[in-house]
């Protein structure tokens, strides 16, 4: 991409202006780095102050002392990660999380939390997918806004992650995402353009990947075409941490900061750049004033003298995770269970919870609840236990399998606690398939073989395979619940708390049901062929049989709905249509329901999913009581994105609202008559796949509009910076260099089998050779790397003369 950057005009403080004015071109340049893996660099003779950024998605986690690996964080509340907040359905309730996880950032100085990730749960099998909200990009775009919100209420900027289509981990650095234009703005950039015209996060990182072609890290379109003139965003693009590829072409297209920093290796790459006059004062100018502008949007940071109420995050913690628990399964209404008789527990995780996601965003929290304990506070002394499996380990052991069964056998109900390890699903690392454990399932086998009232309580961050389900009668999804989990999981259990949660994902029977199942495993390119049909858009509009379908949910009550009506039954397209319908409480209980309503349009030109969310809403409900609620739905709610035109548009013509409390489960259905809308579309199809076929090639590529990019791996000669070592392993050379990170990585990370341990690996199979820099704190210089691939691609005696002339530098 060129580096010819056409500056965009942009209003700044004139402080900021000032203090651009006065600084040097190296002290400008300076700014557009980290000084090291946590911190920006201030510019201390301006009395600029450098400020701190930490992870940060569901609790703090700000290293002791700045180290980018060692697990050595500051305690701090580990909330319920994003799979489990988005299943509450509740935009209020995450904006509180937000406010309590601000609160506990600026009580550690710090300045920017880096999340909340919206990317889009195309699969189910993505490592990070406990981190991300929904297969939705409503309901994700609309909580990522509610927990920017409640950040940057006080004082800390939040980051906007991974911009975008980062939607896998394995091969993330250097991936090619082949997006179709429909579905890069009707799926994949909805859930970002809600967050930043919503929410006005102060910063947005960018992915590792490539988008058609191009790496996010100097995307011109993406970066600002898209996310600054069309959704106005005025604050600091961020690289996620070594996504950069070319620094100066990355600075022009719109990447403001590079992250980490490499103690200046690459600022002489951009005063090079200014000094031929390849990059324009004006390009560098403006991302200095950006991070200015960050510095001084987060003074309240540095106000000091805050704090926070560790017991009052933890009861936040608890209610979270109760919201977003998910009941799934309840036959012959066993659950809640009452406070009495002989209940087993069985499986490790009721007492070594699984609760948090694995990878960079690890929390070191101030307590962690177990189910147990609190089961035996509920149930008194009539509770047995059995571990039925090693806490870390997936294999069957015969002996913890007949000692569950003995104690399942001595009891009224058997509580079986099974669900994914940290090894399972983490940060760099993508499933393999959708299976649990083998000692999991075999646990549950086992115990239903001998014992017909036994509930399942899954811990796990995505959907999971149940062979066993047709034996269970009831079924509880925990997810990953943070901290407080446990005991909220055991509330759910004896209706000490109602189970709150809703599904924001579609559990499929199979992973062979997925959609993209046929196109996981490209070296190259993953080419999103499903286009628009991600998660219930494709199993609705196929008709597909599905575990349990998008929005799912069942309740310890039961709720009616009567009287749908819309404020028009004809309205002119773009104006707002009301859509109210009443909701009532008919058990003994008191709960709460989430309303959701959908659009379906009856005769669309384009193709189109079978139906899409356009609105939700949360309401509790105590027994006998009615409630109407009230959703409205704008232009978008009925609009796809029309290519010829560029833009949103909105077909005249009838489409069905369809109201009811999961995407299978309607409860009532209105007719709108939309007049007026855009010009007509030329008609365009798409062919849905048979369930467990793969979409067709051709057909994508018609869809895509150009030739799609060669799929295959790099050939030795002809490797790039951007070639993952993994392909590469041909040359003594690249072998030598992960023989040595291994033994470095192994001085750091003293468990081998711990979940970093496995993403370290797997970075260092997956990373290119620029990523280099990341791992040894910039000294593999840019000049190092080009030297050590020609060596790798067999011209040694370039390589080594790269190598001699690069010492020093």
């Amino acid at each position: 991409m060129s580096t010819e950057a056409r500056p965009v005009a942009e209003e700044f403080d004139p402080a900021v202006t000032d203090l651009v004015a006065r600084m040097t071109p190296a002290e400008k340049a300076a700014l557009c780095a980290g000084s090291d893996f946590w911190h920006l660099y201030g510019v201390p003779r301006l009395d600029v102050p450098p400020i701190m950024v930490a992870d940060g998605p569901y609790g703090l986690r700000k290293e002791h002392d700045g180290s980018d690996v060692d697990g050595k964080s500051e305690p701090a509340t580990c909330f319920p990660t994003s799979s489990a907040l988005a299943a509450s359905w509740d935009p209020d309730l995450v904006e509180e999380v937000g406010r309590a996880l601000g609160d506990e950032a600026r009580a550690n100085d710090v300045s920017v939390l880096l999340g909340p990730g919206v990317n889009i749960k195309r699969s189910p099998l993505c490592g990070r997918n406990f981190e991300y909200f929904s297969e939705d990009p409503l309901l994700a775009g609309l909580l990522g806004a509610a927990w920017i919100r409640g950040v940057q209420s006080r004082g800390v900027g939040a980051s906007l992650k991974h911009f975008a289509a980062n939607n896998q981990e394995r091969r993330r650095f250097n991936i090619d995402a082949a997006v179709d234009e429909r579905a890069l703005h009707e799926i994949y950039l909805t859930a970002f353009e809600l967050a930043v015209t919503r929410a006005r996060p102060w910063t947005v990182m960018c992915a590792y990947n490539r988008l058609n072609g191009v790496h996010c890290s100097q995307h011109e379109w993406l970066l600002t075409t898209v996310l600054r003139e069309r959704w106005g965003f005025d604050g600091l693009v961020v690289s996620d941490w070594g996504a950069v590829d070319e620094r100066v072409p990355g600075l022009a297209a719109g990447l403001d900061v590079e992250m980490p920093g490499y103690g200046g290796h690459n600022d002489r790459l951009i005063l090079d750049a200014l000094a031929d006059g390849t990059l324009p004062e004006a390009v560098l100018d403006r991302a200095a004033a950006r991070v200015l502008t960050l510095i001084e949007r987060t003074a309240q940071v540095r106000a000091g003298g805050h704090g926070y109420d560790r017991d009052a995050h933890h009861a936040l913690a608890r209610r979270a995770a109760t919201e977003g628990t998910v009941l799934l399964k309840n036959e012959g209404g066993l659950l809640p269970l009452a406070p009495q008789g002989r209940i087993a527990v069985v499986g490790a995780f009721a007492r070594q919870p699984r609760f948090q996601g694995a990878g960079s965003a690890g929390i070191n929290p101030h307590r962690v609840d177990d189910a147990y304990t609190r089961i035996c506070e509920l149930a008194g002394e009539q509770v047995a236990y059995a571990p039925g499996y090693h806490r870390d380990r997936g294999e069957v052991d015969e002996e913890l399998l007949a000692q569950a069964r003995a104690t399942a056998r001595d009891a009224d109900v058997v509580l079986v606690f099974v669900g994914l390890t940290e090894g399972y699903e983490t940060e760099g690392l993508d499933r393999t398939h959708l299976a649990l454990p083998a000692a999991h399932d075999a646990l549950v086998h086992a115990v239903t073989a001998v014992h017909d009232k036994a509930v399942v309580v899954l811990a796990n961050g995505a959907p999971v395979e149940m062979p066993w389900l047709r034996g269970v009668p009831a079924v509880v999804e925990g997810y990953l619940g943070g901290q407080a989990g446990g005991s909220a999981v055991a509330d759910v259990l004896f209706g000490a708390a109602e189970p709150g949660g809703r599904l924001a994902e579609t559990f499929p029977h199979r992973w062979e049901d997925n959609p993209t199942h046929a196109i996981a495993d490209a070296p190259a390119v993953t080419e999103y062929r499903e286009s628009v049909y991600v998660g219930y858009r494709y199993y609705d509009s196929a008709h597909v049989d599905v575990m349990f379908p998008f929005g799912h949910g069942l309740s310890y009550t039961t709720f009616a709905y009567s009287g749908l009506a819309l404020d028009a039954a004809v309205a002119e397209a773009g104006q707002p249509v009301q859509v109210s319908v009443t909701v009532t409480n008919t058990g003994e209980r008191e709960g709460s329901e989430v309303v959701q309503v959908y659009v379906h349009d009856c005769a669309s030109t384009v193709f189109r999913p079978q139906q899409e969310l356009a609105g939700f809403a949360k309401v509790r409900l105590r027994p006998g009581q009615s409630q109407q609620v009230a959703v409205e739905l704008d232009r978008r709610a009925f609009a796809y994105y029309d290519t010829g035109r560029g833009d949103w548009s909105v077909e005249a013509g009838r489409f069905e609202i369809r109201v009811g409390s999961s995407s299978r489960d309607i409860r009532a259905v209105a007719v709108l008559d939309l007049t007026g809308g855009d010009p007509a579309p030329e008609p365009s199809a798409y062919p849905l796949p048979a369930p467990g076929q793969e979409f067709d090639r051709t057909a994508f590529a018609d869809l895509y509009g150009r030739p799609l990019p060669a799929n295959t791996a790099d050939r030795p000669g002809a490797f790039t910076l951007n070639t993952p070592l993994a392909d590469m392993r041909s040359s003594l050379v690249t072998r030598t260099l992960q023989y040595v990170a291994r033994r470095k990585s192994r001085e750091v990370i003293a468990d081998p089998t711990s979940p970093m341990a496995y993403l370290v690996a797997a970075m260092l199979d997956e990373m290119p050779l620029r990523m280099l820099a990341l791992g040894t704190r910039g000294a593999v210089s840019r000049s190092v790397q080009q030297g050590l691939l020609d060596l790798i691609n067999g011209r040694r005696l370039r390589g080594l003369r790269g190598l001699l002339s690069s010492r020093g530098r």
